[in-house]
Order: C-alpha cells, then structure tokens, then sequence
C-alpha cells in the first residue's frame, strides 16, 4: 500500500512525464472517487472502471500490448497499482490533449468523446480543482463547447 506522500510522487511523475497539469491529476482523481484495488462496473458498454483514476477496461488491450503481457496481468497492474493507474491516466489523458487541442477538451474526453456526457464531467473536475485550490481564476475556466465538440 502507497503511503499518501508516495502517492502524491507518483501523481507528480505521471504529469511530469506525460506533460499534464498535476492539478487536473488531482481534480479528476476527486471526481472519479476510485482507490486502489477497485473495479468499478459493469458499465453501459459492458467495461469497468479500474483503480484511483477508475481507468477504463477498454485501455486493456492496448496496455498489453504495450507492456507485453496478457490481459488479465495489466489489469492487475492497472486496478491493484496506484502508482501504474496514475500513470495509465495521465497517457490516456496526454492523447486525448493531443486529440482535442485543448486542455478543458481533454478532460471533457477522458470521460466520454460524447459531449453531453464529458462536458458535465470536465465541469465537475475543474469544480473539485477549484475547491482544491487549484484554479487561477486570471483566465475563464470554460471555453467555448464548439471546440470540443469539433474535434
């Protein structure tokens, strides 16, 4: 079991690494509510939701081809490993940065690529960011939904 200041390094490695704000790290852990061990599910699609950042099962395929292993070790690793499910967070949402342009974009589609699902969620993290302390309030928090929505 990670100790919280352990934890606490593996979140900053995994945004340091994967060039992601920490403080999104934190906002989106608060919103997902998941711990260590966890297996969320099923959901809709039949998937669940694995650990602290409660990462998809959908990522299952790719990780182990990633990682070289069978399906039911990265599922181990990413559901029972805090530090490999922080990691495992900040790639996925280092992709969808790159996918959307923009970081609220990013958020929005870590949960869902459906807006009027992620755009509720991206909202509920910079909402648990902003009670954290963790929001400059020098620039608006929410930009236009049609950025979103384009890509």
């Amino acid at each position: 079991m990670l100790t919280a200041q352990a934890f606490a390094a593996c979140i900053i490695l995994a945004a340091n690494t994967y060039k992601v704000p920490p403080a999104v790290m934190i906002g989106i852990m608060h919103v997902e509510g998941g711990r260590v061990g966890q297996e969320a599910g099923p959901n809709f699609n039949g998937t669940y939701d694995l650990g602290p950042m409660q990462v998809n099962t959908r990522w299952i395929p790719t990780l182990q081809r990633v990682w070289r292993v069978d399906a039911s070790t990265a599922r181990s690793w990413v559901r029972d490993n805090g530090c490999v499910n922080v990691h495992v967070a900040a790639w996925i949402l280092r992709q969808k940065l790159d996918g959307t342009g923009s970081l609220w974009g990013a958020i929005a589609a870590y949960h869902s690529l459906t807006p009027s699902k992620g755009i509720p969620y991206a909202n509920k993290v910079i909402a648990a960011m902003d009670r954290k302390g963790l929001v400059k309030h020098d620039a608006p928090l929410y930009p236009p939904v049609a950025r979103y929505a384009q890509k």
